[in-house]
């Protein structure tokens, strides 16, 4: 109840500061674990990742943000579990893989850091979507978070990672990571959702 009231406020909040937008949320399954694969732009993205999205996003974020006060509860109603610095763990891949296997929506940046372009994917994001079966969504956030210029999110069609599965090795680890990347980077050059 407390994370759908959020929603809806941090929607209007975006939806009024930075004219954000939400297009192809009907690629999102309505059930069933989904991995949602964007790029990363701020420390805001995960509101905006899951503003317009009807199922519960759950993300990684930092251990120390669960030590400021007011932060900690934000991110904890919003999904968020934490990762020790250092980069991701393997207990945090295990909680990602359990949630996803629960059949939750985890929110991923495959890039693993912020970036203004988007950069290299980082093989973790297709391991968790294989070893759970979770459904990828790319995900393109565009914009600046300038005040009052658009913004958009834009949810792509969902990646078919069936043929990488079969062989899993890192080579085909690797093509899928750059098929996922090359779904954003698309979605980032034309504004529109990837078919």
């Amino acid at each position: 109840m407390l994370y759908r009231l959020s929603r809806v406020i941090v929607r209007g909040i975006y939806r009024l500061l930075f004219r954000l937008e939400a297009a192809g949320i009907e690629n999102i399954p309505a059930e069933g674990p989904v991995i949602l694969a964007s790029n990363h732009l701020s420390a805001q993205d995960p509101f905006t990742l899951g503003a317009w999205v009807p199922r519960k996003v759950h993300y990684m974020a930092k251990a120390e943000l669960f030590r400021i006060p007011v932060v900690a509860p934000v991110i904890r109603t919003w999904g968020a579990f934490p990762v020790k610095r250092g980069g991701v763990s393997k207990e945090a891949i295990r909680t990602a893989i359990t949630l996803l296997q629960q059949g939750n929506v985890m929110g991923i940046f495959p890039e693993g850091h912020r970036n203004e372009t988007l950069g290299q994917g980082k093989r973790g994001t297709v391991a968790i979507a294989l070893r759970s079966g979770a459904t990828v969504v790319p995900v393109a956030i565009i914009g600046k978070y300038r005040l009052f210029r658009k913004m958009y999110a834009v949810y792509g069609a969902p990646v078919d990672l069936k043929p990488y599965a079969e062989t899993g090795t890192p080579e085909a680890m690797e093509q899928a990571t750059e098929l996922i990347m090359s779904k954003i980077r698309e979605m980032l050059d034309t504004g529109v959702p990837s078919s």
